[in-house]
Order: C-alpha cells, then sequence, then structure tokens
C-alpha cells in the first residue's frame, strides 16, 4: 500500500514550515487526489497562496476549507480575513460572526 492522505499532509506540512511552497503544494495536490474533502489541506493551501500574493486562490481554497469543515471556526475565520483583504467587508462580517458562534458552541 502506497502513501496515505496524511503521508502527504505531514510532508506538505514539513516543507511548508521549511518555506519550500511549491513541495508543500505539490504534497498537497496528491493528498487532496486521494481525498477531495480534506479540509486541513484546503486551509494549508490558503495559507501559501496568500504568501504567494495569490488572493484569489487563497479565498478559493478558503472557501473550499469551509465546504469541507463547516464546524470549523479556524476555517471561517481565515475565509473571513481573505474576504477582508479582497474589500469584501460584508462576507468577511459574516464569516466572523460564523466563526464566533461555532467558538461559542465549542469553546
Amino acid at each position: 500500500m502506497g502513501p496515505s492522505k496524511m503521508d502527504f499532509y505531514k510532508n506538505g506540512m514539513g516543507k511548508f514550515n521549511g518555506g519550500d511552497f511549491e513541495g508543500a503544494i505539490a504534497e498537497f495536490k496528491k493528498a487532496l487526489e486521494i481525498d477531495p474533502n480534506f479540509g486541513d489541506i484546503h486551509q494549508s493551501l490558503a495559507h501559501i497562496y496568500e504568501r504567494q500574493g495569490n488572493l484569489d486562490g487563497a479565498l478559493e481554497a478558503a472557501k473550499k476549507a469551509v465546504e469541507c469543515n463547516p464546524d470549523d471556526p479556524l476555517a471561517h475565520t481565515s475565509l473571513s480575513m481573505f474576504y477582508q483583504r479582497k474589500g469584501m467587508i460584508p462576507e468577511a462580517e459574516k464569516e466572523q460572526a460564523l466563526a464566533a458562534q461555532l467558538s461559542a458552541k465549542n469553546p
């Protein structure tokens, strides 16, 4: 049996933490081939794209992270941040409110 999605995720995080964003993206994409709804991968990709200056890519990845993990306050917080950076203030406020509600439910 080959590497699991978690193996690719861990490899990707190691590369991400080491500043090898292209290597991390490659590992994360391998994990997504196994599980396209791996929310933590989409969340990580959003932050890589942000660091690369690709706000549109970051926003799309953050939306996918929320879609995969609708109960994760961190996913909503990230999406709110990317909306804010794009000047989409009503959307940002909505996501921040959702994050606050979810945090209150699961402290």
